[in-house]
């Protein structure tokens, strides 16, 4: 079933983002995840690609178990990056084969082993590249990313949110934000889309705070705004891991509970196969 019509019938809901393991015990811990986390009934799942594509027989097989579990919907990811129009449509017709009728259609991120790396040398270099072969091609349901707080590379948000539409235009059917940990981001946003035009489901996707230097990492990565109040609360168990990661949880229960006051009920988790942090944040919001 593609995502789309999922959303355009189901108002809340949640989804879940895994990504693929690369030891048969990473293997084993992904599927204990799914396990426990498809008893939440999700809208759908997703399974991310690595850097350069360097995880896409990983994630191809990841994807394939997935299919496995009856009444899972699965997006693999794809990128740009190192993909040409023959090995996309191999991998395309893969999935279509599968089963599957979604994919999320993104830039990706410059392989670290390739100094310089220069995206406009590439087949494909932007994702709004990707969108438009997705959607000449047919079959798949498309999903974006979005920037609440701007991608790291773009000079302005305005910039930014022209760019974001100019993906949707070509025929993307849905976004999911970038993690962001500041919900006046996501609520400045989604008026800032409804402005331009914009008027496709924008889910915001959520990561679970757990761990205050992996919070920062990421955050540096994907310009995203640690607030005062998560720095705060987290540092104050910097030598006690456990009670930091209890911390995290509550910080992350407090951002989605916000979003389902305010009417946001669809929320799409980044859940880094961790099936105790969503199950505690999940049961805590009673989805």
């Amino acid at each position: 079933m593609k995502i789309i019509d999922i959303l355009n019938q189901n108002q809340k809901g949640v989804a879940f983002e895994f990504f693929p393991p690369k030891t048969e015990k990473g293997s084993k811990a992904l599927a204990a995840t799914v396990d426990v986390l498809k008893n939440f009934n999700p809208l759908y799942t997703s399974m991310t690609y690595g850097a350069g594509g360097a995880t896409q027989e990983k994630t191809k097989h990841a994807v394939h178990m997935l299919t496995k579990h009856k009444g899972l919907i699965v997006m693999p990811h794809m990128t740009c990056v190192g993909a040409g129009s023959e090995s996309i449509k191999n991998l395309l017709d893969d999935y279509k084969q599968e089963g599957i009728e979604n994919i999320m259609a993104l830039r990706g991120d410059a392989p670290e082993v390739v100094e310089d790396f220069d995206f406009s040398k590439q087949e494909f270099c932007f994702a709004i590249d990707l969108v438009k072969f997705l959607k000449e091609y047919g079959h798949f349901c498309v999903g974006v990313a979005v920037y609440p707080e701007g991608h790291i590379e773009t000079p302005s948000l305005d910039a930014d949110l022209e760019y974001a539409k100019q993906k949707i235009d070509t025929g993307a059917d849905f976004a999911v934000t970038q993690m962001f940990f500041d919900n006046k981001y996501y609520y400045d946003f989604l008026q800032r889309a409804k402005g331009k035009g914009i008027n496709i489901p924008i889910l915001p996707g959520i990561l679970p705070l757990t761990n205050l230097d992996k919070l920062r990492q990421f955050a540096s990565v994907c310009k995203a705004t640690i607030p005062e109040k998560v720095r705060n609360k987290m540092e104050r168990f910097k030598s006690n891991s456990s009670d930091m990661q209890k911390a995290g949880i509550e910080l992350t229960i407090e951002q989605c509970q916000d979003l389902i006051n305010n009417g946001i009920k669809r929320l799409h988790f980044f859940t880094l196969n961790k099936p105790e942090v969503m199950k505690e944040i999940l049961e805590a919001l009673s989805l």
